[in-house]
């Protein structure tokens, strides 16, 4: 009964639209022959709408000196390909959130539209442009409210890309694999807090927005700094850059946020302990755990200098050979390198957060969860077109963005 009765009430509604765009009196923007151009009498298209396909007449204009011609009620309408604004709108948030085929089922299940995967993909590939385009040049909201504390963090993730996207990047493992199977996303998230003495960090409700690309280094800095900024950073009294120590991020944090406090990802140098003592001591040795323990405790005491010294002297007194020397210090190399990014004591008494797990997890659920399930193989305009949708998604941006189109 209620499936039968929603149908004849959108039938009711497709019969009211036809009705309304019909009106001879309604006022269509546009709806003028100009200079140069001829009139080309009235074509009927029929257009999907949110509750089903209707028939519209439409005025036509043609200008023979550009050979372009163009419809004013399109226009007015803001159709797109024969869709309206909000059926558009659906297919991209469906598109943002799983795969084509998943996207063209749930708009059948639940707003029963008819449109095929390859409509979906289409529409996404239309829009994605203009969508970066309005989201990458948004300006900071004077009345957003100062915080005390503005996070940034990046990272990178691979997506499998079409054999012809690759033949220019480099194999991630060249050993076991002389071929790329992937191509790398680079991630960018900023989330705020308003610490309080004595509790533990936490992350202010809804506050993590987060923007992915395949842009080089130099591009990517840049955007993730707009988004700082967009967030507020001019106005935030800390700002706090979180990274795992790839070079290429402590470049964006040296030339794009010079004032903010650097922190070297806890859990990344605990792995960096955790493999010194696997060459000095031997892998799950007990005097090896014992060291590890120590050195971490010490680590949470701001003593990463002293740390470093009984690294070296231990180093200089194990039994390794060449090769496994050469890794050894270079991994203690890389903490000395990085002391100061590791007073996780003063962190912890400050309420900071010490760990990547915001970025890392998005790079996961956010960019991981929709392309890379099984058989996708993306081009990279295609990918960035999705990860633009799919970030404003998770970022709170994707329904104000389609409310200001829709009202423009």
């Amino acid at each position: 009964m209620e499936t039968g009765l929603k149908r004849a009430l959108h039938a009711d509604a497709c019969t009211l639209i036809c009705e309304l765009l019909a009106d001879p009196d309604l006022a269509i923007e546009g709806d003028e022959k100009r200079v140069g151009e001829k009139r080309g009498g009235t074509h009927v298209k029929k257009v999907l709408s949110l509750f089903g396909e209707v028939s519209i007449r439409r005025k036509y204009y043609y200008d023979r000196s550009t050979g372009k011609g163009r419809y004013p009620l399109d226009e007015a309408l803001g159709l797109e390909n024969g869709y309206t604004p909000g059926v558009v709108r659906l297919m991209c948030r469906a598109a943002a959130r799983d795969s084509y085929e998943a996207a063209s089922a749930d708009l059948k299940a639940y707003a029963d539209l008819e449109v095929g995967a390859r409509e979906i993909n289409r529409m996404v590939r239309r829009m994605g442009a203009g969508m970066r385009t309005a989201l990458e040049g948004e300006k900071a909201d004077a009345t957003t409210a100062a915080v005390p504390r503005m996070y940034v963090s990046c990272d990178g993730t691979g997506i499998p890309m079409r054999r012809s996207e690759l033949e220019q990047t480099p194999a991630k493992n060249p050993d076991m694999d002389p071929k790329a199977k992937t191509k790398e996303v680079k991630v960018g998230c900023v989330f705020t807090q308003h610490p309080e003495q004595g509790e533990d960090p936490f992350r202010d409700l809804g506050s993590t927005s987060y923007i992915a690309t395949m842009r080089r280094c130099h591009e990517f800095g840049p955007l993730l700094r707009q988004e700082a900024y967009r967030r507020g950073m001019g106005r935030a009294g800390e700002v706090v850059f979180i990274a795992d120590g790839a070079a290429w991020i402590w470049e964006i944090a040296r030339t794009c946020f010079p004032g903010a406090r650097q922190i070297l990802d806890y859990y990344h140098a605990r792995e960096y302990l955790s493999a010194i003592i696997a060459l000095i001591f031997g892998k799950d040795r007990p005097p090896g755990i014992r060291q590890l323990e120590r050195w971490k405790k010490m680590l949470f005491e701001d003593k990463v200098a002293t740390v470093v010294k009984q690294m070296r002297v231990r180093a200089r007194n194990a039994s390794v050979g060449a090769e496994e020397r050469e890794i050894l210090e270079g991994k203690i190399a890389y903490i000395d390198n990085n002391r100061h990014r590791m007073l996780y004591g003063t962190y912890k008494q400050e309420g900071c957060f010490y760990g990547s797990g915001v970025v890392e997890a998005g790079c996961k659920s956010v960019i991981g969860k929709r392309a890379k399930q099984s058989g996708m193989f993306w081009s990279t305009p295609g990918a960035e077109d999705v990860l633009v949708m799919r970030t404003a998604l998770h970022s709170n941006r994707f329904d104000a963005y389609w409310d200001q189109k829709h009202a423009a």
